[in-house]
């Protein structure tokens, strides 16, 4: 008798975990456009974003303007359940400003007090 229990609650149990729940509002799959974007010259803000979804199909991608200059993308697609597969790439070649004030300089060790006076005897 219990291991007949016992398989009947195993048998619950992998039953529960299969359930995948329905929308109960009757709503149609989620089926989307959307884009924006920010390209400010004047403070090197420059970054969108876009993003398309048809059921469990998401397509997509995202940039941003590095400091360094570089523009970094992101594409990205999320097919049923393959998870987030993302390829990132970059346009441009980073660039470095000069230095203004030349090369650190090294200051001198500082020191604490004057050693203790040795004492013949």
């Amino acid at each position: 008798m219990a291991c007949k229990l016992l398989f009947l609650a195993a048998l619950v149990a992998l039953s529960a975990a299969s359930y995948v729940p329905q929308d109960s509002y009757g709503a149609a799959p989620a089926n989307y456009n959307f884009n924006w974007a920010v390209d400010d010259a004047a403070s090197g803000n420059n970054y969108a974003h876009q993003e398309t979804r048809n059921g469990d199909n998401t397509q997509g991608y995202y940039f941003v303007q590095l400091p360094d200059g570089r523009l970094q993308k992101v594409t990205y697609s999320v097919q049923g359940n393959s998870g987030f597969l993302a390829e990132v790439t970059y346009e441009g070649e980073a660039q470095y400003p000069q230095q203004r004030y030349g090369a650190p300089t090294r200051h001198p060790t500082p020191t604490y007090g004057t050693p203790a006076p040795r004492y013949a005897r």
